[in-house]
Order: C-alpha cells, then sequence, then structure tokens
C-alpha cells in the first residue's frame, strides 16, 4: 500500500520532475516509510513507500527492471503473487527482490495488458516500457485502489489521490456540472471517470489503459460481473456453505504479508465474520479495534458490548477506542483534507480516527466493507424485489437517489444546472446491460460496481491511508463477488437482509451478533448537527469563498441554516452536511 504519481510528456519535451515531486509530497502519508522518483525524457514516475511485502531495500519503487526494460509504480497488493512469482520462475524469469510490485513487471512482460487476468488483489499501477515508448495505466476489478488522472498543457499526469494532481498546478478547478448532478442526487456518489472538478477524473475500476507516446490512448475493460444463475442450482444452505467457504478463501489470501495484520472490528456480522476465520486459520494474538463517540440528541455512538463479545469468543488483543464530541469536532477538518473527492458520509470521521489510533501499532488490518453491496444487506433492495425486471430503474430511483432531478432547482444555483437527469441515465444504462436476471440482481450490480467504488470502498481507502495503514477487503475478493453474485436475491435478502451470510455464520458465530439489528459506524455529532460542528459547517457556507463560487442558492442555504437538522435526504441523510461538506472540501483544498 503506497501512494504513486508520474507525469507522462507527449508535446516533446522533458517530464517536470519538479511537478510529480509535489505530487508526492502529498502522498507522503500513503507511504511514510520511504520514497523514490526516476525521471528520463517524457517520463516520470514517483512513489511513497508503505512496507508491506519484502521490507529491505530491494522492493523500493519506482522499481526499474533494466533486463526487462520496465519501470513500475504500485500501490496495492497481490495475495497471490507467491504463486505467480513461482509460475513465471518456471518459465525463466530472474527476480532480484521477494516483492509483488516485481512480480507485476515480470507478469505484464510476459502477459503484457492481460497480466491483470491473473492478479487477485487489489492494486493501480503504471508500466513503462522502454522498447515502445508506451505507458499503461492498470486498477483493480472492484476499484479498490485509487487512481485519479489530469490532462494538462502537453502531458498527462496521474496519482493516488486528485489533491496530489492539483499540488502539480496546471489543472482545471471547475466544478462538472454532471458530477455536482450526480453528487446531490445519486446519494454523493460521483461514478468514474468524473469527479466533482472538470479537469481531474480517474481510471474505472477493471480497467487497463494503454497510452502511445503521441498521448492517443485506449482502454480495456478486463472484468464485468454478470449477476446471473449459473447452470447449477443450489439449495439455501447449500448456497451459505458456498459463501463460506469462498469468503474463507479470501480471508486467508489477505494473510499475506511479512507485517502482522489486525481487524477493524465494528462488532456487526461483517467484520465479526472476518475474525472467526482468521482465528479459524489460527492467527495468534490478533490485534482487533473497535470506535465509539460520545452521544448526541438520544442516539447512542458505540456498539461496544457487540465488539467486547466477538473479542472476548476469540481471545483478540483487543482495543476500545472512546471518542469524546470535542475530538470528533478537531478531527473534521483533517477528515475532510483526506477526502480524494467529497464525501458525505458521517462515518468517515470514524474511519478517520479509528485510523490514526490503529496505525500506532499495526499497519495492515482487514475490514468487513462489502458485504451490504454484494449479499443484499441495504433496505432499498427488498422494495426492488416487488417489481418486475421492467419497472427496476424507477423502483431504484426511489428507493435511493437523494433527491429527485426537479429539486434541484430549488437548491443549486441555475448556472450549474445541467440539462435532463444525468444521474437516472446512468442508472438506465446499468440496468440494460446484459445479465442480472432479477430487478435486485441489477441493483446488486450496480450498487457493486459503481456505488461501492466511490463511495464506502473510497472512504475506507482515504481515511486509512491518510494514517499509512493499509486496508484489505475480503468480501470484495473477485472471486468472491463472482460466486455471490449468482446467488438468487431471496437467499440474501431473507432474515431481515444478508440471509446467506447469517447462515453462514451459524455455530462460526454467537448467535447475538447474527441476530442483531443493522448498525452503523454512529457518528452523532453530524448525523444531528450542533455546537462546533455546526459552527464549521456555517462557516463554510457563509465564507467569501462560497459567497464567489454561488454554487447554490443564498435563500435554500439561509432555511438550512435557521433549521439544520429538518431536512434530510430521501435516505434520511442531513441535507444541510450534504450541502456543506462539498464547501468544506473545496476550501479545504483552497479551489476557488
Amino acid at each position: 500500500m503506497c501512494g504513486i504519481a508520474g507525469e507522462f510528456r507527449f508535446d516533446g519535451g522533458a517530464a517536470q520532475v519538479r511537478a510529480v515531486l509535489a505530487m508526492a509530497q502529498v502522498l507522503e502519508p500513503r507511504g511514510p516509510d520511504g520514497w523514490g522518483v526516476v525521471g528520463h525524457g517524457p517520463l516520470a514516475l514517483a512513489h511513497q513507500r508503505l512496507q508491506i511485502i519484502d521490507l529491505t531495500e530491494t522492493g523500493a519503487q519506482p522499481m526499474v527492471d533494466a533486463e526487462l526494460g520496465l519501470t513500475a509504480v504500485f500501490n496495492g497488493c497481490i495475495y497471490n503473487y507467491p504463486e505467480l512469482r513461482e509460475e513465471l520462475g518456471a518459465e525463466g524469469y530472474r527476480f532480484f527482490s521477494t516483492s509483488d510490485t516485481e512480480v507485476i513487471i515480470k507478469a505484464f512482460h510476459r502477459w503484457g495488458q492481460r497480466c491483470v487476468e491473473h492478479f487477485k488483489g487489489m492494486f493501480a499501477f503504471a508500466i513503462a516500457d522502454r522498447a515502445t515508448g508506451r505507458l499503461t495505466l492498470g486498477r483493480d476489478r472492484l476499484g479498490i485502489k485509487p487512481l485519479y488522472v489530469a490532462p494538462v498543457a502537453g502531458a498527462l499526469r496521474f496519482a493516488s489521490s486528485l489533491p496530489a494532481l492539483l499540488a502539480a498546478g496546471g489543472v482545471d478547478t471547475s466544478i462538472d456540472p454532471v458530477a455536482l448532478h450526480h453528487y446531490m442526487s445519486f446519494h454523493a456518489v460521483v461514478p468514474a471517470p468524473r469527479t466533482i472538478l472538470a479537469g481531474v477524473g480517474k481510471l474505472p475500476p477493471a480497467v487497463v489503459r494503454t497510452v502511445e507516446p503521441d498521448g492517443s490512448s485506449s482502454d480495456w475493460t478486463y472484468w464485468e460481473p454478470e449477476f446471473v444463475r449459473g447452470g447449477v442450482e443450489h439449495t439455501e444452505e447449500e448456497w451459505a456453505e458456498i459463501a463460506l467457504e469462498s469468503l474463507r478463501t479470501a480471508v486467508r489470501r489477505r494473510m499475506v504479508a511479512d507485517v502482522p495484520v489486525g481487524v477493524l472490528l465494528s462488532g456487526g456480522i461483517d467484520s465479526s465474520i472476518v475474525v472467526a476465520l482468521l482465528a479459524e486459520e489460527g492467527q495468534q494474538d490478533l490485534k482487533t479495534f473497535s470506535i465509539g463517540f460520545e452521544s448526541e440528541g438520544g442516539q447512542s455512538g458505540d456498539e461496544f458490548d457487540y465488539s467486547d463479545l466477538v473479542a472476548k469468543t476469540y481471545g483478540t488483543d483487543h482495543t476500545r477506542i472512546e471518542v469524546p464530541k470535542i475530538e470528533t469536532d478537531e478531527a473534521l477538518p483533517g477528515a475532510v483534507a483526506a477526502m480524494s473527492e467529497p464525501m458525505t458520509s458521517h462515518d468517515v470521521v470514524a474511519f478517520y480516527l479509528l485510523s490514526r489510533e490503529v496505525s500506532r501499532s499495526i499497519k495492515v488490518v482487514q475490514s468487513g466493507q462489502g458485504a451490504d453491496e454484494v449479499l443484499g444487506g441495504y433496505d432499498w433492495y427488498p422494495p426492488i424485489a416487488r417489481v418486475g425486471r421492467e419497472g427496476a430503474v424507477d423502483a431504484y430511483h426511489r428507493a435511493f437517489f437523494d433527491r429527485p432531478s426537479e429539486a434541484l432547482a430549488d437548491l443549486v444555483a441555475p448556472e450549474f444546472l445541467t440539462a435532463g437527469d444525468p444521474s437516472l441515465d446512468l442508472v438506465r444504462t446499468h440496468f440494460a446491460r446484459r445479465g442480472a436476471d432479477e430487478a435486485v440482481d441489477a441493483a446488486l450490480r450496480l450498487d457493486t460496481t459503481v456505488m461501492l467504488v466511490d463511495d464506502p470502498v473510497k472512504r475506507v481507502d482515504n481515511m486509512t491511508m491518510a494514517w499509512g495503514l493499509e486496508a484489505r477487503v475480503p468480501f470484495l475478493d473477485h472471486d468472491f463477488v463472482d460466486t455471490m453474485g449468482a446467488c438468487p436475491p431471496a437467499y440474501k435478502m431473507a432474515d431481515g437482509g444478508k440471509g446467506v451470510l447469517k447462515a453462514a455464520s451459524r455455530g462460526v458465530l454467537p448467535d447475538e451478533i447474527i441476530d442483531r439489528k443493522k448498525g452503523y459506524f454512529p457518528v452523532p455529532a453530524i448525523r444531528q448537527l450542533s455546537g462546533p460542528v455546526l459552527e464549521r459547517v456555517t462557516a463554510a457556507l457563509t465564507d467569501p469563498a462560497a459567497k464567489r463560487r454561488g454554487l447554490f442558492r443564498p435563500d435554500a442555504v439561509a432555511t438550512m441554516l435557521d433549521d439544520p437538522n429538518s431536512g434530510r435526504t430521501n435516505l434520511g441523510a442531513n441535507a444541510l452536511w450534504q450541502v456543506a461538506l462539498l464547501e468544506m472540501w473545496l476550501q479545504a483544498h483552497e479551489i476557488d
């Protein structure tokens, strides 16, 4: 897990190493253990290193393989790299390190861009080929690792975070009206390749981009889950066994490291089953971490009863992190600054503070992220199940969107409105793709490949990497996603949601964990805006920068500020927080 950056020029000039170093400096928290830069002709690459695999200098990046004529920077982890190394070694490749980065280089030389089909892991990489002059960019199937791109005069720049690209300068920072529509309608999700800024994009998940020396490029999408029934039918009990065995494999894969691996333990079924399976694998002295917040407005801020039960059951080395309200306020600017894109979920602060504490004692954790999207855990799936495939788009729109497109005119300034309803069009396009036998299949596929990528997964990556902590997500093992995509939705939605996982967990987890009410990372001070947090919100929306930008109608902002907790989105989120967070993010990154 690291941070990568680079510039590839097409105008005949030399790459600007200074600009690449400026990007790398912003990425230092992602990789505080070392750094490196190479610059030659039209290309410059930089890397910030978090030492997880091959802790020696032979694993440092940028990694140059002079014999093969390839140079690479890489962020992530290839969990099956030992097997690939053995396979490539049998074909005559010689290795000078024990790192997974070198395996990527050899695999690229052997299989070209199709090397990604051999990788089981999370990754974003850039590989420069001396012989062809090409640059190849790649991103993992579920977009767990980010890769932002920005065209600048005569060149392409790329980095692991959007703020890194801003640091190099020359980027168009105007607001993209379509992205703003997504942010305000599609539950604050801005799908790839867009970002909120017109001049910055992101490489979509499961895409390999080949950039030619003249700047032209081509994309190859190498994985598209279908969510269709397989040729063999299984009973509900058989699906539970299949799910458990597939998840076992995913958890086992993510144990590979040259440092200890812990778990972010919320006390919910998702993270708890990860702890149980690690214990089953015989991991000793497993470190687990839970976080709780001071109550606010009658809402509890912790779930320690459940996380304590799991820790006691499996004998983990458990740490409870209790956060007073004042610390939530103090951490908010840091959490906003750590966002590559504006993210409204209130548990961003939870992950930010949790990661800060966890990083003091460990470098790698597993997390339960992704189970709700893959296994049908959200409450908007049952309404979709009640309609036919032809009514799925409208049902999804009613259940998931923050507000209808026509309502934006009452909130967004006219000059930032866009024609039509691009968010609804995006859903229609996804639902129209081949596969997805049932309406819920289409919703699960969309949420897994789009919403999950640009909300929960991005949130975990940004907040953990802000403290140099690597988070691994076994529920997003692509083999697990493919396997469970074939599971009938009725089995997933059974028992109040994630029924197949609950059935798989019987006899593995305590029943109290399986039968508990679904919980979230509760951060009451943000769900119910008051005190210092509300003061920050007010300050952001009344700041001269906000008034100059004029994103939102002044009358609408004033109404929300007068009654900060009454306005709610369709899913019950605080509408004022959604508006304010965007302004807070823009101001944190000094975007005019």
